[in-house]
């Protein structure tokens, strides 16, 4: 998968979770991660911080849903 791909998703959904994603772009987690990292340097995409939980401490969730993207714009020209 190319980054440009991943950025189309995230222009079109203007906002994903890490599971979506993999799930949406027919990827592993481990393989979007990267990516992400790579965008999120650019200013191309921001991690959104994390909602207050359930109220419990039962840690069911899966972190994939949890981390949460959305799409920041294209970088400045420089």
């Amino acid at each position: 998968m190319i980054l440009s791909r991943l950025s189309d998703y995230l222009r079109e959904r203007r906002r994903a979770n890490l599971a979506d994603m993999a799930i949406g772009l027919d990827s592993s987690v481990s393989a979007l991660e990267p990516m992400l990292a790579t965008l999120e340097r650019k200013g191309r995409v921001r991690r959104v911080p994390a909602a207050a939980g359930c109220g419990t401490s039962c840690c069911k969730c899966d972190p994939a849903s949890t981390v949460v993207f959305e799409w920041a714009g294209d970088a400045p020209a420089s």
